[in-house]
Protein backbone atom coordinates (compact mmCIF):
# COMPACT_ATOMS: atom_id res chain seq x y z
CA UNK A 1 0.00 0.00 0.00
CA UNK A 2 1.01 3.58 -0.93
CA UNK A 3 0.26 6.78 1.04
CA UNK A 4 -2.33 7.28 -1.59
CA UNK A 5 -4.12 3.93 -0.42
CA UNK A 6 -3.71 4.82 3.56
CA UNK A 7 -5.33 8.05 2.79
CA UNK A 8 -7.92 6.35 1.17
CA UNK A 9 -8.25 3.92 4.14
CA UNK A 10 -8.32 6.63 6.72
CA UNK A 11 -11.28 8.19 4.42
CA UNK A 12 -13.49 5.40 4.40
CA UNK A 13 -13.15 5.11 8.27
CA UNK A 14 -12.60 8.50 9.67
CA UNK A 15 -15.85 8.29 11.77
CA UNK A 16 -14.03 5.11 13.32
CA UNK A 17 -11.12 6.94 14.06
CA UNK A 18 -13.02 9.97 15.32
CA UNK A 19 -14.94 7.58 17.51
CA UNK A 20 -11.81 5.66 19.28
CA UNK A 21 -10.56 9.49 19.48
CA UNK A 22 -13.56 10.52 21.63
CA UNK A 23 -12.91 7.20 23.73
CA UNK A 24 -9.55 7.79 24.08
CA UNK A 25 -10.42 11.11 25.45
CA UNK A 26 -12.90 9.63 27.95
CA UNK A 27 -10.60 7.17 29.19
CA UNK A 28 -8.36 9.82 29.91
CA UNK A 29 -10.65 11.75 31.51
CA UNK A 30 -12.26 8.98 33.42
CA UNK A 31 -8.88 8.07 34.49
CA UNK A 32 -8.45 11.31 36.49
CA UNK A 33 -11.49 11.19 38.12
CA UNK A 34 -10.81 8.19 39.74
CA UNK A 35 -7.39 8.24 40.59
CA UNK A 36 -7.41 9.83 43.90
CA UNK A 37 -5.02 13.28 43.98
CA UNK A 38 -1.96 13.27 45.66
CA UNK A 39 0.28 16.56 46.60
CA UNK A 40 4.06 16.65 46.41
CA UNK A 41 5.86 18.92 48.81
CA UNK A 42 9.86 20.05 47.90
CA UNK A 43 12.18 21.25 50.31
CA UNK A 44 15.99 22.15 49.25
CA UNK A 45 19.44 21.82 51.54
CA UNK A 46 22.97 23.70 50.67
CA UNK A 47 26.18 21.67 51.60
CA UNK A 48 28.88 23.17 52.68
CA UNK A 49 32.49 22.88 54.75
CA UNK A 50 32.39 24.36 57.76
CA UNK A 51 35.45 27.03 58.58
CA UNK A 52 37.47 29.44 56.94
CA UNK A 53 40.36 29.28 54.88
CA UNK A 54 43.02 30.08 51.88
CA UNK A 55 41.19 30.57 48.30
CA UNK A 56 42.89 26.79 47.86
CA UNK A 57 41.69 25.32 50.93
CA UNK A 58 37.51 26.58 50.11
CA UNK A 59 38.22 25.01 46.35
CA UNK A 60 39.39 22.10 48.19
CA UNK A 61 36.25 22.12 50.35
CA UNK A 62 33.74 22.47 47.18
CA UNK A 63 35.39 19.83 45.56
CA UNK A 64 34.72 18.02 48.82
CA UNK A 65 31.43 18.96 49.29
CA UNK A 66 30.38 17.91 45.81
CA UNK A 67 31.69 14.27 45.68
CA UNK A 68 30.02 13.86 49.42
CA UNK A 69 26.39 14.80 48.02
CA UNK A 70 25.51 11.80 45.75
CA UNK A 71 26.08 9.94 49.07
CA UNK A 72 24.10 12.34 51.25
CA UNK A 73 21.30 11.77 48.73
CA UNK A 74 21.38 8.19 48.59
CA UNK A 75 21.35 8.35 52.76
CA UNK A 76 18.19 9.87 52.22
CA UNK A 77 15.62 6.85 51.99
CA UNK A 78 17.94 4.69 54.42
CA UNK A 79 16.31 3.96 57.42
CA UNK A 80 18.32 5.89 59.46
CA UNK A 81 16.83 8.78 57.96
CA UNK A 82 13.55 8.23 57.44
CA UNK A 83 12.48 6.36 60.83
CA UNK A 84 13.00 9.39 62.77
CA UNK A 85 10.71 11.12 60.83
CA UNK A 86 8.07 8.39 61.20
CA UNK A 87 8.39 8.32 65.15
CA UNK A 88 8.13 12.27 65.10
CA UNK A 89 5.57 13.29 62.73
CA UNK A 90 3.61 9.34 64.00
CA UNK A 91 3.36 7.99 60.22
CA UNK A 92 1.51 5.02 59.77
CA UNK A 93 3.79 3.46 57.53
CA UNK A 94 7.18 1.73 58.10
CA UNK A 95 10.83 3.06 56.32
CA UNK A 96 10.44 1.29 52.88
CA UNK A 97 6.80 2.15 52.65
CA UNK A 98 7.79 6.17 53.28
CA UNK A 99 10.92 5.76 51.04
CA UNK A 100 8.67 5.24 47.93
CA UNK A 101 6.77 8.41 48.03
CA UNK A 102 10.66 10.78 48.81
CA UNK A 103 12.82 11.29 45.94
CA UNK A 104 15.84 12.70 46.80
CA UNK A 105 18.12 14.19 43.85
CA UNK A 106 21.27 16.57 43.16
CA UNK A 107 21.93 19.17 40.87
CA UNK A 108 25.10 18.27 38.73
CA UNK A 109 28.27 20.41 39.69
CA UNK A 110 26.10 21.61 42.89
CA UNK A 111 26.27 21.19 46.48
CA UNK A 112 22.23 21.69 46.62
CA UNK A 113 20.58 18.76 47.36
CA UNK A 114 16.67 18.34 46.59
CA UNK A 115 13.98 16.50 48.46
CA UNK A 116 10.20 15.98 47.28
CA UNK A 117 7.66 14.07 49.36
CA UNK A 118 4.20 12.42 47.76
CA UNK A 119 0.96 12.38 50.12
CA UNK A 120 -2.25 12.18 49.50
CA UNK A 121 -2.52 15.47 52.22
CA UNK A 122 -0.96 18.27 51.02
CA UNK A 123 -0.14 19.82 54.76
CA UNK A 124 1.31 16.40 55.33
CA UNK A 125 3.40 16.14 52.45
CA UNK A 126 4.88 19.04 53.49
CA UNK A 127 5.74 17.90 57.17
CA UNK A 128 7.24 15.08 56.26
CA UNK A 129 9.19 16.45 53.66
CA UNK A 130 10.38 19.38 56.09
CA UNK A 131 10.96 16.34 58.61
CA UNK A 132 13.52 14.60 56.49
CA UNK A 133 15.27 17.39 55.30
CA UNK A 134 16.06 17.58 59.20
CA UNK A 135 16.31 14.44 59.87
CA UNK A 136 19.25 13.86 56.78
CA UNK A 137 21.12 17.47 58.30
CA UNK A 138 21.20 15.29 62.17
CA UNK A 139 22.30 11.89 60.10
CA UNK A 140 25.10 13.64 57.70
CA UNK A 141 26.04 15.96 61.65
CA UNK A 142 26.26 12.49 63.30
CA UNK A 143 28.53 10.50 60.36
CA UNK A 144 30.76 13.36 59.33
CA UNK A 145 31.65 14.05 63.36
CA UNK A 146 35.21 13.04 64.14
CA UNK A 147 35.91 9.83 66.50
CA UNK A 148 37.89 12.47 68.64
CA UNK A 149 35.16 14.39 69.08
CA UNK A 150 34.86 18.09 67.95
CA UNK A 151 31.89 19.18 65.59
CA UNK A 152 31.75 17.93 62.14
CA UNK A 153 33.30 19.66 59.12
CA UNK A 154 30.14 19.13 56.88
CA UNK A 155 27.00 21.36 57.22
CA UNK A 156 24.12 21.01 55.52
CA UNK A 157 21.61 24.39 55.82
CA UNK A 158 17.77 24.03 54.26
CA UNK A 159 17.64 26.82 52.10
CA UNK A 160 14.40 26.54 51.03
CA UNK A 161 12.01 25.16 53.61
CA UNK A 162 8.57 23.12 52.32
CA UNK A 163 5.02 24.49 52.04
CA UNK A 164 1.99 22.82 51.48
CA UNK A 165 0.88 22.54 47.86
CA UNK A 166 -2.16 24.52 46.62
CA UNK A 167 -3.09 22.32 43.88
CA UNK A 168 -2.29 18.06 43.40
CA UNK A 169 0.80 17.03 41.28
CA UNK A 170 -1.23 14.13 39.99
CA UNK A 171 -3.42 12.84 38.39
CA UNK A 172 -2.41 15.73 35.65
CA UNK A 173 -5.68 15.78 33.50
CA UNK A 174 -4.21 17.34 30.73
CA UNK A 175 -1.87 14.70 30.60
CA UNK A 176 -3.61 12.03 30.39
CA UNK A 177 -6.41 13.52 28.19
CA UNK A 178 -3.31 13.94 25.95
CA UNK A 179 -2.29 10.42 26.58
CA UNK A 180 -5.78 9.10 25.78
CA UNK A 181 -6.05 11.24 23.06
CA UNK A 182 -2.84 9.25 21.65
CA UNK A 183 -3.78 5.86 22.34
CA UNK A 184 -7.32 6.44 20.78
CA UNK A 185 -5.98 7.90 17.45
CA UNK A 186 -3.26 4.68 17.37
CA UNK A 187 -6.09 2.52 18.32
CA UNK A 188 -8.44 4.22 15.36
CA UNK A 189 -6.00 3.99 12.50
CA UNK A 190 -5.03 0.52 13.39
CA UNK A 191 -8.37 -0.99 13.43
CA UNK A 192 -9.04 0.80 10.44
CA UNK A 193 -5.90 -0.95 8.60
CA UNK A 194 -6.46 -3.83 10.12
CA UNK A 195 -10.33 -3.76 8.94
CA UNK A 196 -9.28 -2.81 5.28
CA UNK A 197 -6.92 -5.69 4.92
CA UNK A 198 -10.00 -8.03 6.34
CA UNK A 199 -12.80 -6.45 4.15
CA UNK A 200 -12.70 -7.87 0.56
CA UNK A 201 -15.74 -6.29 -0.64
CA UNK A 202 -15.31 -3.94 -3.62
CA UNK A 203 -15.89 -0.67 -3.03
CA UNK A 204 -14.77 1.50 -6.33
CA UNK A 205 -12.35 1.70 -9.14
CA UNK A 206 -9.38 1.09 -7.22
CA UNK A 207 -10.69 -2.41 -5.96
CA UNK A 208 -11.26 -3.36 -9.32
CA UNK A 209 -8.27 -2.80 -10.42
CA UNK A 210 -6.74 -5.62 -7.79
CA UNK A 211 -8.69 -7.86 -10.28
CA UNK A 212 -8.76 -6.96 -13.43
CA UNK A 213 -7.69 -4.46 -16.31
CA UNK A 214 -11.08 -4.52 -18.11
CA UNK A 215 -12.33 -0.86 -19.18
CA UNK A 216 -14.81 0.83 -16.74
CA UNK A 217 -17.20 1.52 -18.84
CA UNK A 218 -18.77 4.19 -16.35
CA UNK A 219 -20.24 4.68 -12.48
CA UNK A 220 -23.43 4.88 -11.42
CA UNK A 221 -24.02 6.54 -7.81
CA UNK A 222 -26.49 5.89 -5.46
CA UNK A 223 -29.80 7.41 -5.58
CA UNK A 224 -32.57 7.48 -3.01
CA UNK A 225 -34.90 7.06 -5.36
CA UNK A 226 -33.68 4.89 -7.66
CA UNK A 227 -35.75 2.01 -5.58
CA UNK A 228 -39.31 3.65 -6.28
CA UNK A 229 -38.24 5.04 -9.88
CA UNK A 230 -35.66 2.28 -11.66
CA UNK A 231 -35.90 3.81 -15.00
CA UNK A 232 -34.28 6.56 -16.89
CA UNK A 233 -37.11 7.90 -17.97
CA UNK A 234 -38.41 8.73 -14.49
CA UNK A 235 -35.63 11.02 -13.64
CA UNK A 236 -34.78 14.35 -15.32
CA UNK A 237 -33.20 14.61 -18.49
CA UNK A 238 -30.00 16.55 -16.89
CA UNK A 239 -30.19 14.66 -13.44
CA UNK A 240 -26.40 12.55 -12.61
CA UNK A 241 -27.79 9.52 -13.15
CA UNK A 242 -29.12 10.14 -16.49
CA UNK A 243 -25.97 11.58 -17.12
CA UNK A 244 -24.46 8.59 -16.15
CA UNK A 245 -25.99 6.06 -18.31
CA UNK A 246 -25.58 8.61 -21.34
CA UNK A 247 -21.87 8.43 -20.45
CA UNK A 248 -22.05 4.87 -20.26
CA UNK A 249 -23.77 4.43 -23.41
CA UNK A 250 -20.53 6.34 -25.34
CA UNK A 251 -18.02 4.57 -23.51
CA UNK A 252 -19.49 1.16 -24.94
CA UNK A 253 -19.19 2.82 -28.60
CA UNK A 254 -15.74 2.68 -28.17
CA UNK A 255 -15.18 -0.42 -26.25
CA UNK A 256 -17.20 -1.84 -29.28
CA UNK A 257 -15.69 0.43 -32.06
CA UNK A 258 -15.28 -2.44 -34.96
CA UNK A 259 -18.78 -3.50 -34.52
CA UNK A 260 -18.79 -6.99 -33.68
CA UNK A 261 -20.21 -7.04 -30.47
CA UNK A 262 -23.84 -6.33 -31.74
CA UNK A 263 -25.15 -8.53 -28.80
CA UNK A 264 -24.24 -7.35 -25.17
CA UNK A 265 -24.64 -9.76 -22.38
CA UNK A 266 -24.91 -7.75 -18.74
CA UNK A 267 -24.18 -9.96 -15.98
CA UNK A 268 -23.15 -9.86 -12.51
CA UNK A 269 -21.08 -11.84 -9.98
CA UNK A 270 -23.73 -11.98 -7.32
CA UNK A 271 -28.05 -11.31 -6.75
CA UNK A 272 -28.20 -7.54 -5.72
CA UNK A 273 -25.74 -6.05 -7.50
CA UNK A 274 -28.46 -3.74 -9.50
CA UNK A 275 -27.65 -5.81 -13.05
CA UNK A 276 -31.46 -5.88 -14.16
CA UNK A 277 -31.98 -1.98 -13.63
CA UNK A 278 -28.86 -1.45 -15.58
CA UNK A 279 -29.37 -3.50 -18.26
CA UNK A 280 -32.61 -2.27 -18.40
CA UNK A 281 -31.45 1.51 -18.70
CA UNK A 282 -28.72 0.72 -20.57
CA UNK A 283 -31.43 -0.16 -23.65
CA UNK A 284 -33.62 2.84 -22.93
CA UNK A 285 -30.50 4.84 -23.27
CA UNK A 286 -29.05 3.58 -26.70
CA UNK A 287 -32.69 3.49 -27.77
CA UNK A 288 -32.52 7.29 -27.12
CA UNK A 289 -30.01 8.12 -29.45
CA UNK A 290 -32.26 6.99 -32.63
CA UNK A 291 -30.91 3.14 -32.28
CA UNK A 292 -33.32 0.16 -32.68
CA UNK A 293 -32.93 -1.90 -29.49
CA UNK A 294 -33.95 -4.85 -28.55
CA UNK A 295 -33.89 -5.97 -24.83
CA UNK A 296 -33.94 -9.53 -23.79
CA UNK A 297 -34.79 -11.01 -20.31
CA UNK A 298 -32.73 -14.06 -20.19
CA UNK A 299 -32.88 -14.20 -16.42
CA UNK A 300 -35.14 -17.37 -16.37
CA UNK A 301 -34.75 -18.07 -12.75
CA UNK A 302 -35.17 -14.74 -11.04
CA UNK A 303 -36.88 -12.47 -14.24
CA UNK A 304 -37.47 -8.54 -13.41
CA UNK A 305 -37.68 -6.51 -16.27
CA UNK A 306 -41.46 -7.38 -16.75
CA UNK A 307 -41.58 -5.73 -13.55
CA UNK A 308 -39.44 -2.39 -14.56
CA UNK A 309 -41.52 -1.59 -17.70
CA UNK A 310 -44.79 -2.72 -16.76
CA UNK A 311 -44.88 -5.33 -19.28
CA UNK A 312 -46.40 -9.40 -19.87
CA UNK A 313 -43.81 -12.10 -19.41
CA UNK A 314 -46.37 -15.20 -19.64
CA UNK A 315 -45.26 -15.14 -23.08
CA UNK A 316 -42.02 -14.29 -23.71
CA UNK A 317 -38.13 -16.23 -24.55
CA UNK A 318 -39.22 -19.54 -23.34
CA UNK A 319 -42.32 -19.40 -25.51
CA UNK A 320 -40.21 -18.87 -28.49
CA UNK A 321 -37.32 -21.57 -28.18
CA UNK A 322 -39.49 -24.13 -27.65
CA UNK A 323 -41.60 -23.14 -30.56
CA UNK A 324 -44.66 -22.19 -29.35
CA UNK A 325 -44.84 -18.94 -31.08
CA UNK A 326 -42.78 -16.79 -33.72
CA UNK A 327 -40.80 -14.06 -31.89
CA UNK A 328 -42.49 -11.34 -34.08
CA UNK A 329 -45.38 -11.97 -32.30
CA UNK A 330 -44.03 -11.83 -28.49
CA UNK A 331 -42.04 -8.93 -29.02
CA UNK A 332 -43.16 -6.20 -26.87
CA UNK A 333 -42.36 -1.96 -27.95
CA UNK A 334 -42.11 -0.22 -25.13
CA UNK A 335 -41.83 3.84 -25.08
CA UNK A 336 -41.43 6.35 -27.81
CA UNK A 337 -38.35 5.25 -29.21
CA UNK A 338 -37.40 1.74 -31.08
CA UNK A 339 -37.30 0.06 -28.36
CA UNK A 340 -38.50 -3.68 -27.87
CA UNK A 341 -38.59 -5.91 -25.39
CA UNK A 342 -38.68 -9.44 -25.06
CA UNK A 343 -39.89 -10.85 -21.73
CA UNK A 344 -38.47 -13.82 -19.97
CA UNK A 345 -41.75 -16.00 -20.35
CA UNK A 346 -42.34 -19.07 -18.14
CA UNK A 347 -39.86 -20.21 -16.05
CA UNK A 348 -38.81 -23.27 -17.31
CA UNK A 349 -37.08 -26.32 -14.96
CA UNK A 350 -34.25 -26.45 -17.33
CA UNK A 351 -33.02 -22.83 -17.90
CA UNK A 352 -29.64 -23.52 -18.35
CA UNK A 353 -30.34 -26.04 -21.33
CA UNK A 354 -32.44 -23.89 -23.01
CA UNK A 355 -29.97 -20.85 -23.05
CA UNK A 356 -27.19 -22.92 -24.38
CA UNK A 357 -29.39 -24.51 -26.97
CA UNK A 358 -29.28 -23.87 -30.85
CA UNK A 359 -32.48 -22.24 -30.78
CA UNK A 360 -31.29 -19.75 -28.68
CA UNK A 361 -28.28 -19.26 -30.77
CA UNK A 362 -30.41 -18.45 -33.97
CA UNK A 363 -32.76 -16.29 -31.89
CA UNK A 364 -30.23 -14.20 -31.42
CA UNK A 365 -28.53 -14.38 -34.62
CA UNK A 366 -32.05 -13.70 -36.25
CA UNK A 367 -32.13 -10.58 -33.61
CA UNK A 368 -29.13 -9.17 -34.72
CA UNK A 369 -30.07 -9.21 -38.92
CA UNK A 370 -32.99 -6.84 -37.32
CA UNK A 371 -32.06 -4.65 -34.58
CA UNK A 372 -28.87 -2.25 -34.50
CA UNK A 373 -28.17 -3.78 -30.52
CA UNK A 374 -29.63 -6.58 -28.65
CA UNK A 375 -29.45 -6.05 -24.62
CA UNK A 376 -29.70 -9.52 -22.63
CA UNK A 377 -30.44 -9.65 -18.70
CA UNK A 378 -28.94 -12.85 -17.41
CA UNK A 379 -28.20 -14.45 -14.34
CA UNK A 380 -25.31 -13.98 -12.06
CA UNK A 381 -22.17 -16.02 -12.85
CA UNK A 382 -21.71 -17.53 -9.39
CA UNK A 383 -24.50 -19.28 -8.69
CA UNK A 384 -25.38 -20.43 -11.89
CA UNK A 385 -23.78 -21.07 -15.30
CA UNK A 386 -26.44 -19.48 -17.20
CA UNK A 387 -24.39 -16.31 -18.16
CA UNK A 388 -21.51 -18.64 -18.74
CA UNK A 389 -23.44 -20.70 -21.36
CA UNK A 390 -25.10 -17.05 -22.97
CA UNK A 391 -21.45 -15.64 -23.33
CA UNK A 392 -20.65 -17.98 -26.03
CA UNK A 393 -23.40 -16.95 -28.50
CA UNK A 394 -23.23 -13.38 -27.80
CA UNK A 395 -20.31 -10.41 -29.37
CA UNK A 396 -19.77 -8.65 -26.14
CA UNK A 397 -19.86 -9.13 -21.92
CA UNK A 398 -20.32 -6.22 -19.49
CA UNK A 399 -20.02 -7.11 -16.07
CA UNK A 400 -22.20 -4.93 -13.47
CA UNK A 401 -20.09 -4.40 -9.91
CA UNK A 402 -22.39 -3.51 -6.94
CA UNK A 403 -20.75 -1.46 -4.71
CA UNK A 404 -20.13 -3.02 -1.15
CA UNK A 405 -21.92 -6.03 -2.83
CA UNK A 406 -19.51 -8.50 -3.92
CA UNK A 407 -15.76 -9.16 -2.57
CA UNK A 408 -13.03 -9.27 -4.44
CA UNK A 409 -12.50 -13.13 -4.44
CA UNK A 410 -16.14 -13.29 -6.02
CA UNK A 411 -15.02 -10.59 -8.91
CA UNK A 412 -11.74 -12.74 -9.00
CA UNK A 413 -14.21 -15.98 -9.79
CA UNK A 414 -16.13 -14.21 -12.17
CA UNK A 415 -13.50 -12.99 -14.52
CA UNK A 416 -11.80 -16.35 -14.75
CA UNK A 417 -15.38 -18.43 -15.59
CA UNK A 418 -15.90 -15.80 -18.38
CA UNK A 419 -12.17 -16.70 -19.51
CA UNK A 420 -12.89 -20.17 -19.38
CA UNK A 421 -15.40 -19.71 -22.24
CA UNK A 422 -13.78 -17.03 -23.92
CA UNK A 423 -16.39 -14.40 -23.46
CA UNK A 424 -15.26 -11.13 -24.97
CA UNK A 425 -15.46 -8.87 -21.83
CA UNK A 426 -16.61 -5.33 -23.66
CA UNK A 427 -16.06 -3.40 -20.10
CA UNK A 428 -17.54 -3.29 -16.59
CA UNK A 429 -19.82 -0.86 -14.81
CA UNK A 430 -19.70 0.36 -11.32
CA UNK A 431 -22.84 0.38 -9.39
CA UNK A 432 -23.84 1.93 -6.01
CA UNK A 433 -21.44 4.04 -6.03
CA UNK A 434 -21.17 6.46 -2.97
CA UNK A 435 -21.83 10.09 -4.08
CA UNK A 436 -19.17 11.44 -1.63
CA UNK A 437 -16.10 10.19 -0.48
CA UNK A 438 -12.97 8.44 -1.39
CA UNK A 439 -14.86 5.70 -3.54
CA UNK A 440 -16.98 8.06 -5.22
CA UNK A 441 -16.88 8.35 -9.02
CA UNK A 442 -14.53 10.43 -9.79
CA UNK A 443 -15.86 12.54 -12.93
CA UNK A 444 -18.14 15.48 -12.66
CA UNK A 445 -21.86 15.98 -13.81
CA UNK A 446 -22.61 19.42 -15.69
CA UNK A 447 -26.10 20.73 -16.33
CA UNK A 448 -27.81 21.25 -19.45
CA UNK A 449 -30.73 22.76 -21.01
CA UNK A 450 -34.02 20.94 -19.80
CA UNK A 451 -35.37 18.76 -22.55
CA UNK A 452 -38.91 17.83 -21.25
CA UNK A 453 -39.75 14.03 -21.14
CA UNK A 454 -42.83 12.73 -21.87
CA UNK A 455 -44.41 9.66 -20.31
CA UNK A 456 -43.38 6.40 -21.42
CA UNK A 457 -46.06 3.96 -22.86
CA UNK A 458 -46.52 1.09 -24.71
CA UNK A 459 -46.46 1.92 -28.35
CA UNK A 460 -47.82 0.29 -31.26
CA UNK A 461 -48.44 -3.13 -31.98
CA UNK A 462 -44.95 -3.04 -34.55
CA UNK A 463 -43.58 -6.39 -35.78
CA UNK A 464 -39.58 -6.81 -36.18
CA UNK A 465 -40.22 -6.92 -39.51
CA UNK A 466 -42.27 -2.88 -39.58
CA UNK A 467 -39.61 -1.96 -36.93
CA UNK A 468 -36.89 -2.51 -39.30
CA UNK A 469 -38.79 -0.62 -42.22
CA UNK A 470 -39.98 2.39 -39.89
CA UNK A 471 -36.10 2.74 -39.11
CA UNK A 472 -34.59 3.15 -42.76
CA UNK A 473 -32.16 4.80 -43.37
CA UNK A 474 -33.27 7.11 -45.71
CA UNK A 475 -35.47 8.65 -42.98
CA UNK A 476 -33.93 11.19 -40.68
CA UNK A 477 -33.54 10.13 -37.42
CA UNK A 478 -34.20 12.30 -33.61
CA UNK A 479 -30.89 11.75 -32.20
CA UNK A 480 -29.91 11.97 -28.61
CA UNK A 481 -26.61 13.81 -29.51
CA UNK A 482 -23.50 13.58 -27.18
CA UNK A 483 -23.21 16.44 -24.38
CA UNK A 484 -19.82 18.14 -24.12
CA UNK A 485 -19.58 15.52 -20.88
CA UNK A 486 -20.35 12.66 -22.44
CA UNK A 487 -17.47 13.94 -25.11
CA UNK A 488 -14.83 14.51 -21.84
CA UNK A 489 -15.46 11.04 -20.57
CA UNK A 490 -14.85 9.16 -23.75
CA UNK A 491 -12.19 10.77 -24.31
CA UNK A 492 -10.42 9.89 -20.93
CA UNK A 493 -12.30 6.38 -21.56
CA UNK A 494 -10.11 6.20 -24.94
CA UNK A 495 -7.45 6.72 -23.49
CA UNK A 496 -7.85 3.95 -21.03
CA UNK A 497 -8.75 1.48 -23.41
CA UNK A 498 -5.34 2.55 -25.81
CA UNK A 499 -3.33 1.87 -23.03
CA UNK A 500 -4.88 -1.81 -21.77
CA UNK A 501 -4.81 -2.38 -25.84
CA UNK A 502 -1.03 -1.53 -25.94
CA UNK A 503 -0.57 -3.98 -22.44
CA UNK A 504 -2.49 -6.84 -24.11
Amino acid sequence: MDLHDYTRVLRRSWMLVVLCCLLGLLGGGAASLLVKPTYTAETQLFVAIQGSGTVSELQQGNTFSQARVQSYVKTVKSPVVLQPVIDRLGLQANANELSKRVIASADLNTVLINISVTDSSPVQAAATAEGVARSLIQVVDDLEKPESGGTSPVRLSVIAPATAPQSPSAPNTRINLLIGLVVGLVGGVSVALLRSLLDTRVRGDVDVRQVTDAAVLGGIATDSESSKRPLLTQAPHQSPRAESFRQIRTNLQFANVAGKAKTVLVTSSVPGEGKSTTATNLAIAISQSGHTVCLIDADLRRPMVHEYLGLDRNAGLTTALVGAADVNDLLQPWGEDNLYVLTSGQIPPNPSELLGSEQMRSLIQRLEGVFDTVIIDSPPLLPVTDAAVLAQHVGGVVIVIGSQQVKIPELKKSFAAMDMVGANILGVILNRLPVKGPDAYAHSYYSYASHPVGGRGVSGSDSVAGNRNSNSRDEPVSRDAPTDSEFREAKVFSEQLARRQSRT
